[in-house]
């Protein structure tokens, strides 16, 4: 049975819940509700386990902080093809809502990212980008990013985390480029 997976980016303490930085917790926590699964403390993470078509998934929120998250990726991985692996994550870059799977790349500037490149020793593995704007003054991206969705901004997120579970699956069922050419365009 293929093996895959999904890496949701976040910090676990309460005060971070409802956050824009947090936002890979919050689509993979809706993959596992979606499939009536529940998370269970493991080694390094927070990990669902389910099947979708003949297809073993495991979903890991990791219990490091953000800037961290390549040892729990690291850890999670040993089993897994580098091809069927994705990590979750917020993206400033991103209009709001926005979603973007890629290949490879760089960090960006993500620090978590960051951390799971260096962990990994290369930047050749998927990524789904989820915007979440950048509607800050100079100087006060941190703020921003670890600030909490606004109740205009969390309308929108009902409608746009659904569809990143439906890419996360498009991805595992049909293969990057076929989910890239359908969700990069919504």
């Amino acid at each position: 049975m293929r093996k895959y997976l999904i890496a949701g980016l976040g910090n676990l303490e309460d005060e971070y819940a409802g956050t824009r930085h947090n936002i890979g917790f919050d689509i993979v926590n809706a993959l596992a509700k979606k499939h009536e699964e529940s998370f269970e403390l493991k080694r390094l993470a927070h990990v669902v386990y389910f099947t979708l078509k003949g297809r073993s998934i495991t979903l890991i929120k990791p219990t490091t902080y953000m800037n961290l998250s390549g040892k729990a990726v690291f850890y999670w991985l040993n089993q897994i093809e580098p091809d069927d692996f994705i990590v979750v994550y917020d993206d400033v870059a991103l209009p709001l809502g926005k979603i973007r799977l890629r290949k490879k790349g760089s960090s960006g500037g993500h620090n978590g990212l960051e951390n799971i490149i260096e962990w990994l020793g290369s930047e050749d593995f998927n990524r789904l980008r989820f915007g979440i704007g950048q509607e800050f003054e100079k100087g006060k991206q941190v703020e921003y990013v670890l600030g909490k969705w606004t109740e205009e901004e969390r309308k929108i997120l009902e409608v746009r985390i659904p569809i990143a579970v439906e890419a996360l699956e498009a991805w595992i069922l049909e293969g990057m480029d076929a989910a890239m050419n359908k969700f990069n365009k919504i």
